[in-house]
């Protein structure tokens, strides 16, 4: 392509509302080794060279290592189908795809949708996170990857991070608190920073505000992905409005939460018509069977997964629930709330306020979490009634300082669960110059600071050994944190953690006991705090103790039993279920919380708000849906697919291509930096290079973590692990954190890597203007090699198609043998391309001009029949989704006519847009080379 007088390589196209953005890599002298981008609407006069005018230029390369480079170069850059059924670079990466995890890719990426979109509604522990990466990674080898946004809750932010290019390769500029204090010294307040970083990870809270809104509005993204999606489904929420912002800007979208509803049918159709606005019935009904297209929920025990995880996920062992006998000073308290409070003589409590039966079991919860805390929610009680007090509001003053005064008697040393809790530690040997560690989970701040500090003294720990996790803590606090108790060399043997880390947090990997020193009155936040470290990954049986405080109050005693069954519950529903969301039909935390409270408080049983621990089905026809999904047989997950549209390769590993193109491009990679190489260094046996990155590729590198650029010196010097086993090893090892840092000395060399790509790049520009290599080969006769793509009208690839030309008679061109090749791999077999093989010379092209032009002709007439099929499915799925779109449509008109609800009225106007450029558009034919038998002469010449 020539541009502004320049000759340029075009590397990406994305589609934007501007038009197609070309991102280019320089060719003629004067850009070479330059990368630009261009708005093709903004350019007064883009010429796009025809393919069939290429000139031939004979390889005097050792080896034809130029025509390799190119053609491996030219097989990596071309998109995967979108048809394509395999997975092309998933399983090729440092997540251990299971098959439970490739079936949920393969059901994200399946053709007859018209773009990916998906809820992974897994239950804890299953491995959302990675399914996500292979999801990612299989829509950026189609073409489909290139600008990619994320979306989690902030303290999990550097974990996704970490994930996504560890394991993926896949770089993600993260804009926590310091990342966006970064942009906002390299950005004018007026530029929109989306589009300055094509892939993004940040916080809901961050992106939900108002003032990144009108840029968001204005982004098309390929890609999508919003963790904790539970939190989109009340329409009235800022978090909902971001995600029906994001969701019709995003080609593929992904969602992810363990609990995927809130049991209310509309917030769960209104999750589904964030993926696809036609699943919902105007009138609201879901279509059960786009749900179930839209959908992938198992759980620990689901046969899929049951036969999958094997040792990497221990069962956990029987739960511990300790019956604590409470001291004198807890006794007298207890029973303050049970005469004075909950089970008042009068039939009265002290509360002034309107809740009255409700507010004296927010105190017993505040008691059961900590003495502190009791003195905390009466404090503050106490202060929103004074000081102009009625006397209603007087008297419950006076109960309630009475009752402060019972827990300021109840010192540290008294508390029958802390001294419980004490001795489990210990007993476990949690302790200064022990490895063993524990999660102690609590719900109030005031309970976390009391336990902090008693258990660093009680436990002889220093200060860096106890440390807390609350939502109180910055973004990079938390991270922090996080990051260092998943690592082997941690210092910190006790997390006091609320509950902002139940959801998404890692804790499993050095760590597998649990304690909840206070219940949730909640199945679900029991369910998700045991998630921690009850998920795949953890090798040792998961140990899961509660503290239950058993006061001499027997009626509060009795009331109490309502929270042991419910860890029952718990348990059953885990064993039988692998989830408890259903048992209670809430699927919401604070609901659960309440429908608990109302049956302490007498005015419901546990039975009646709650379902048997097998039967998910007894509350709404979404529980039973889900349910359906959950249960449906999953079929035996298909082998690979190797031959996945453009994913054979001339080389035996990623390696070799990496070495031949830097000694393409820099003669001799050993010299000096100064000097033009790069240090290349091979270290024997150790399956790890390094070299100096040169400026173009220094420039890449900028976006992956900074702080991966900065621990490892990236941009000075890179390190690249070249085997799955010694990325995986080295992983490994950084977990440990022997050495404080928690980046693997040496990055896999994956498919996707970023180097890999400029690899590429730099090994396309080599090649002139518009021309192709000729080379040697085993072949009789001149062979033309061509590759065949089918685009729609967003430039993603629908289909493929590799060819052979031969020429018996180069002399009589008429005489044009097409045949088509099932694959690349079986095409560069049969010329004998996949082995290096010595070069005796540039080859003589006098009288082969006209070769390539044939080919190209050919080639294209045969390309006509072979996309023939393959344009007619992909029109048909166009035509049938675009039909879809034009019945809910009037649908909505007659219901509009009908009830004049007008607000539920969706524009279906994107629909129909996206329907359009899915559309077969264009055919082309490529050129790849001309192979020359291998007695073909001789000659100095270049044409």
């Amino acid at each position: 392509m020539v541009i502004r007088d320049e000759e340029w390589l075009v590397t990406a196209v994305e589609q934007t509302p501007q038009g197609q953005l070309l991102t280019v890599q320089g060719l003629s002298e004067l850009v070479r080794e330059t990368t630009a981008t261009f708005y093709e609407a903004l350019e007064d006069n883009v010429l796009v060279l025809d393919p069939a005018d290429a000139q031939l230029t004979a390889d005097e390369s050792p080896h034809y290592r130029r025509s390799r480079l190119w053609v491996e170069a030219t097989l990596r850059k071309t998109a995967v189908p979108l048809d394509n059924p395999g997975l092309a670079v998933a399983t090729r990466m440092l997540a251990r795809a299971l098959d439970y995890q490739q079936s949920a890719v393969r059901q994200a990426l399946d053709p007859a949708n018209l773009r990916p979109r998906i809820l992974l509604a897994d239950a804890v522990g299953l491995g959302k996170t990675l399914e996500i990466g292979m999801i990612l990674s299989e829509l950026a080898r189609r073409g489909r990857g290139e600008r990619i946004l994320i979306v989690s809750p902030r303290h999990v932010l550097e974990q996704m991070q970490q994930e996504m290019w560890n394991r993926f390769g896949l770089p993600f500029v993260r804009l926590d608190s310091v990342g966006i204090q970064r942009v906002r010294q390299k950005l004018p307040a007026t530029r929109n920073p989306f589009t300055y970083y094509k892939r993004v990870i940040i916080s809901i809270d961050t992106l939900k505000s108002d003032r990144y809104l009108a840029h968001l509005r204005k982004q098309r993204w390929d890609a999508v992905v919003i963790d904790e999606s539970h939190n989109l489904t009340n329409s009235s929420t800022q978090n909902n409005r971001l995600a029906r912002v994001l969701a019709p800007n995003a080609d593929a979208l992904i969602l992810a939460s363990a609990t995927p509803h809130n049991g209310r049918y509309e917030s769960f159709a209104e999750l589904v018509r964030l993926l696809e606005p036609t699943a919902v019935r105007p009138d609201g009904t879901l279509i059960e069977d786009e749900v179930k297209r839209l959908v992938i929920r198992r759980h620990r025990h689901s046969a899929e997964v049951a036969r999958t995880v094997g040792t990497d996920w221990a069962e956990r062992k029987e739960p511990q629930n300790f019956l604590v006998p409470a001291s004198p000073a807890e006794n007298a308290i207890a029973r303050e709330l049970d005469e004075v409070w909950l089970h008042p003589k009068s039939g009265t409590s002290p509360y002034s306020g309107a809740a009255s039966r409700l507010f004296p079991w927010t105190l017993a919860k505040a008691f059961l979490s900590s003495p502190a805390a009791l003195t905390e929610t009466v404090s503050e009680r106490i202060k929103r009634l004074s000081p102009a007090a009625t006397d209603s509001q007087q008297r419950e003053i006076d109960a309630l300082e009475h009752l402060r005064d019972l827990s300021a008697q109840q010192s540290t040393d008294t508390s029958g669960k802390y001294g419980r809790l004490l001795e489990y530690l210990k007993q476990i040997k949690v302790g200064p110059r022990s490895s063993e560690r524990a999660v102690v989970f609590a719900e109030r701040l005031s309970t976390l600071d009391w336990l902090t500090d008693r258990l660093r003294q009680d436990l002889k720990l220093a200060d860096g050994q106890v440390r807390q996790l609350h939502g109180g803590l910055s973004d990079t606090e938390q991270q922090e944190i996080i990051d260092s108790f998943k690592l082997e060399s941690s210092p910190i043997r006790v997390l006091v953690a609320g509950d902002i880390a139940s959801e998404g947090v890692n804790l499993h990997s050095y760590c597998h006991e649990l304690i909840h020193f206070d219940i949730p009155w909640s199945l679900i936040r029991i369910e998700q705090r045991n998630g921690r470290i009850d998920r795949f990954g953890q090798r040792h049986a998961p140990q899961i103790t509660t503290l239950l405080l058993d006061p001499d109050s027997e009626t509060f005693a009795g009331d109490l039993r309502v929270l042991r069954r419910l860890l029952e519950r718990e348990r059953e529903a885990h064993t039988a279920l692998g989830d408890v969301a259903s048992l209670m039909g809430k699927y919401d935390v604070g609901e659960e919380e309440d429908e608990i409270r109302r049956v302490l408080a007498g005015q419901k049983q546990l039975d009646e708000v709650m379902a048997p621990s097998n039967d998910t089905s007894a509350f709404d026809p979404v529980a039973a849906l889900l349910a359906q999904i959950s249960g449906l047989p999953q079929p035996p997950a298909p082998q690979p697919v190797k031959k996945a549209g453009s994913t054979a390769s001339l080389y035996e590993a990623d390696l070799d291509f990496l070495r031949d193109a830097l000694e393409e491009v820099y003669e001799t990679p050993g010299a000096s930096v100064n000097a033009g190489g790069v240090n290349w260094r091979e270290y024997p046996g150790s399956d790890i290079v390094e070299f100096a990155p040169p400026p173009d590729l220094r420039r890449r590198l900028e976006v992956l973590p900074q702080s991966y650029l900065a621990q490892r010196r990236v941009l000075e010097s890179i390190k690249l692990a070249t085997s799955s086993a010694r990325g995986q090893a080295l992983l490994a090892e950084a977990l440990k954190g022997d050495s404080k840092i928690t980046w693997p000395e040496a990055h896999f060399l994956g498919p996707l890597h970023p180097v890999l790509e400029w690899a590429s790049d730099r090994a396309l520009a080599r090649l002139g203007r518009n021309q192709v290599f000729a080379v040697r080969g085993d072949v009789e006769e001149p062979t033309v090699l061509l590759i065949g793509t089918l685009t729609n009208r967003r430039g993603q690839v629908v289909a493929s198609c590799f060819l052979h030309v031969a020429f018996p008679n180069p002399d009589n061109l008429r005489f044009a043998l097409v045949t088509a090749q099932p694959d690349a791999e079986t095409m560069i077999e049969s010329v004998g391309l996949r082995k290096p093989q010595g070069n005796p010379g540039p080859a003589d092209l006098e009288g082969l001009e006209g070769l390539v032009r044939t080919a190209v002709h050919a080639g294209d007439e045969q390309l006509a029949q072979v996309f023939a099929a393959a344009a007619a499915n992909a029109q048909q799925r166009v035509t049938s989704w675009s039909a879809r779109a034009g019945t809910w449509d009037e649908e909505a008109d007659a219901l509009i006519q009908r009830s004049a609800l007008k607000e539920r009225r969706i524009d279906m106007g994107e629909e129909h847009r996206l329907a359009a450029a899915m559309s077969p558009d264009r055919r082309l034919v490529r050129p790849l080379l001309l192979v020359l038998p291998t007695d073909h002469p001789t000659t100095g010449a270049t044409r």
